[in-house]
């Protein structure tokens, strides 16, 4: 029987998915999404906006008193603004700073799903159910350069490839919070998976868990 409040965290590398899976089970249960990884990158947005410096934990950390329109702002979606998200995420001032506003979006009644990197490990570790959505770095890179190409950016596969191969080593390698699978979180792996067989899996994992509590 699944529960009437539960929180739902969905943790993975950049472009796996787990944004489009995190959107649809919020839908799918009824429940608000918190993309955190906005958070970051609004964070690294204001620092490119204040021509300060995404390494110095000073000018990440002022940086995370942006103004709330910025969450709005198209320009947080770049892979300019991806890079900058990476960069600040690694100074656990900025980490700290932004973790209570996303601990009360958690506890708010009724449940949540939140995704990003670090929420079954340290945002929400007592959440319901946990997912761990993958793919390889070739499969995400192949998505996220078919999305620029849409947008009309034009940037090469190879290049996306290298970038996403550095985000990663970055995040799992990181001090604090590092990107890694939760104890008992479920893993999907979408590298094969059209983005419908990848939703209709992750719900099923969600339902399996939350019976089971």
């Amino acid at each position: 029987m699944i529960p009437a409040s539960f929180v739902i965290a969905v943790d993975g590398p950049t472009a796996s998915g787990k944004g489009t899976i995190a959107r649809a089970l919020a839908a799918h249960f009824g429940v608000p999404h918190l993309d955190t990884g906005l958070l970051y990158r609004a964070v690294g947005r204001q620092v490119f906006l204040d021509g300060g410096n995404p390494d110095d934990p000073g000018d990440a950390l002022a940086a995370t008193s942006f103004p709330e329109g910025l969450l709005s702002d198209p320009g947080l979606r770049s892979e300019d603004t991806g890079g900058l998200a990476s960069r600040v995420s690694v100074h656990p001032s900025v980490r700290a700073a932004l973790l209570e506003r996303q601990q009360a979006f958690a506890a708010q009644p009724g449940g949540a799903v939140l995704d990003g990197r670090d929420i079954a490990t340290v945002i929400a570790p007592q959440a319901e159910a946990k997912l761990f959505v993958t793919a390889s770095v070739a499969a995400r890179a192949e998505r996220r350069w078919k999305e620029m190409q849409r947008r009309g950016e034009d940037v090469s596969r190879e290049a996306i490839e290298a970038d996403l191969a550095e985000r990663d080593e970055r995040d799992r390698n990181r001090k604090e919070a590092p990107l890694r699978q939760a104890e008992g979180a479920a893993l999907l792996d979408t590298s094969e998976l059209s983005p419908e067989a990848a939703i209709e899996a992750a719900i099923a994992l969600v339902e399996r868990q939350l019976a089971a509590r």
